[in-house]
C-alpha cells in the first residue's frame, strides 16, 4: 500500500476510534456527551430486525408457562427495570439479584451483575433457560415460534430463512435492545457547550461527582461506567437472605458454577463464581448512571430503595471490611448537590415505545 494510503487508513482508524470507542471508554474523571452508537458488525441493526425483536420482546412464549416475557423485569416505564429489589421470578422460584436496566445497554462490554457475558446476543437466552427466571426449552421455544405463520414470514424478511433458531431469536431481541439509548440529557447539553443546561444545584453536584465524591473514577466516558468490577461489600438485603427460595437459587447458580461449598453458602460471591479469583468475590459491575433516577432500587440486591441511600453508603465508605473505596466526608449540602445532578443532570429524553401487536 502507497504510503499515503497508509496514513489515510490511520486517520480513519483513528477517527472511528475516537467518534465510537473513546465516548464508551472514556478517561478517569472525563464525561462526555452522547454522541453516537456503536455498531454491533455481527448483528447488523435493521428496522425490520429491531421490530421483530420488540415483538419478541413482549412475547410470553419465551418463558416455560406462558405467562412471562423480556418485558415482565425490563418495563419501559421503570427505566427498563422492574422497580424489585430482586427480579421477578417463575413460579414457586425466587430470583436473587436485582434487574439491571437496560438503557444503554448497547454501551456495555459486559453484561449481567456478574459479566458472565459479552453480548446481548448471548445474555438474551439465559433468562429464557433459567431455572427460575423463564424456564424455558429452548428445543421448544424454536418449534413454539416455528408454528406462527406471522413470525416465519418475519424471520425469513429479516433472515433470509425459514429456519427460525435461538441463534436469531437472540438477535432479534439484542438489535432492538441496542435502540433503547438515553439522548439529549442535561449532561449532554452542558457537556457540548450549554452551560444554562444544568441548574446550580447540579453544577454544583457536577464539581462534588468529578472532585470530592470520587465518583467519576468508575463512573466516566459517555455511559458514566468503567466496565469493571469492584468488590464495595454491599450488605446482603435481610428481606431475602434467609428465604429458602432465594437460598436455593444461590446453591444452584454457585452449584452450576463449580463453587465446593455451594451447600453452605450464605452471601452472594458476585464475581468470583465466574473468574474464580479471590479478588472477585462479592465484586460487582460499576452500573450506569444514565436515567437513574428512574431505576430505584439500587446495588445488585436491591438493598438501597433511594439515591439517599446510595450517597450515604459511599459517603461512609462502603461496606464493612471493604478497601475499594473510602469514606468521603460529604456535608449535606453537598450530598443534597450531588443527588441533584443526578436525578436532573441524568435524566435524558422518555424512550418513546409503541408496544407491538404479538402474533
Amino acid at each position: 500500500m502507497p504510503k499515503n494510503s497508509s496514513v489515510l487508513a490511520f486517520v480513519i482508524a483513528f477517527l472511528l476510534w475516537a467518534f465510537f470507542v473513546l465516548p464508551t471508554t472514556g478517561l478517569a474523571g472525563h464525561l462526555q456527551p452522547f454522541k453516537g452508537v456503536p455498531v454491533w458488525h455481527k448483528n447488523p441493526t435493521t428496522p425490520a430486525k429491531v421490530e421483530l425483536g420488540k415483538k419478541l420482546f413482549f412475547d410470553r412464549r419465551l418463558s416455560g408457562d406462558g405467562t412471562m416475557s423480556c418485558v415482565t423485569c425490563h418495563m419501559p416505564e421503570m427505566g427498563f427495570s422492574d422497580g424489585q429489589s430482586i427480579s421477578l421470578s417463575y413460579p414457586t422460584t425466587k430470583n436473587w439479584r436485582n434487574s439491571p436496566t437496560l438503557i444503554n445497554v448497547v454501551f456495555s462490554k459486559y453484561l449481567f451483575h456478574d459479566g458472565r457475558v459479552e453480548s446481548l446476543e448471548d445474555q438474551a437466552l439465559f433468562p429464557m433457560m433459567s431455572s427460575f427466571e423463564m424456564n424455558q426449552n429452548l428445543d421448544f421455544l424454536e418449534e413454539e415460534i416455528r408454528s406462527v405463520p406471522e413470525y416465519v414470514t418475519e424471520f425469513r424478511k429479516v433472515f433470509g430463512t425459514d429456519d427460525i433458531t435461538r441463534e436469531r431469536i437472540a438477535m432479534a431481541i439484542a438489535a432492538f435492545e441496542r435502540t433503547l439509548i438515553s439522548r439529549n440529557a442535561p449532561i449532554d447539553l452542558y457537556l457540548a457547550g450549554e452551560k444554562d443546561a444544568l441548574s446550580s444545584s447540579a453544577r454544583k453536584g457536577l464539581e462534588i461527582f468529578t472532585g470530592k465524591g470520587k465518583c467519576s473514577e468508575c463512573h466516566f466516558g459517555v455511559n458514566l461506567i468503567d466496565d469493571k468490577f469492584h468488590a464495595l461489600n454491599v450488605p446482603e438485603n435481610p428481606d431475602f437472605q434467609a428465604d429458602p427460595r432465594v437460598a436455593a437459587t444461590r446453591r444452584f447458580v454457585a452449584k452450576l458454577n463449580h463453587f465446593d461449598g455451594y451447600r453452605t453458602l450464605a452471601e452472594d460471591p458476585g464475581r468470583y463464581l465466574i473468574t474464580k479469583d479471590d479478588k472477585d468475590w462479592r465484586a460487582f459491575k460499576t452500573p450506569t448512571l444514565r436515567d437513574i433516577s428512574k431505576t430505584a432500587p439500587y446495588m445488585h440486591n436491591g438493598i438501597f430503595a433511594t439515591l439517599e441511600e446510595v450517597i450515604e453508603f459511599f459517603d461512609l465508605g462502603g461496606g464493612e471490611a471493604n478497601t475499594a473505596i473510602k469514606p468521603l466526608g460529604l456535608k449535606a449540602d453537598e450530598k443534597d448537590a450531588l443527588k441533584a445532578f443526578l436525578v436532573e443532570a441524568l435524566a435524558g429524553e422518555d424512550i418513546v415505545l409503541q408496544y407491538p401487536q404479538v402474533p
